[in-house]
């Protein structure tokens, strides 16, 4: 799993302009399987945030979508789809 970043920084709460765009390309395919994702805070107490993104982009295996949490710090995402997960960790300001 690889996120590409759209903007310079993540940023806490519904942002815009911009707003928090990931892309999201899997080496795995998605076979028509949603991207199901998980945000826990690492560090701190908040409420766990959870989002879905459907499979009707292309070229390839990506998953556009827009990842908002509602406080800064450091969060752990948690991405399956297709019988596959992945972790990573995003900070957002």
């Amino acid at each position: 799993m690889v996120g590409v970043l759209f903007g310079y920084r993540l940023r806490a709460g519904r942002p815009e302009n911009p707003a928090n765009k990931i892309l999201w390309i899997v080496r795995q395919p998605r076979r028509g399987q949603p991207l199901h994702i998980r945000a826990q805070p690492v560090g701190f107490s908040a409420r766990d945030v959870s989002m879905s993104w459907p499979a009707n982009s292309s070229p390839g295996e990506i998953y556009p979508s827009i990842d908002n949490v509602p406080l800064a710090g450091c969060w752990r995402f948690t991405l399956r789809w297709a019988g596959h997960t992945d972790l990573v960790a995003l900070r957002y300001r």
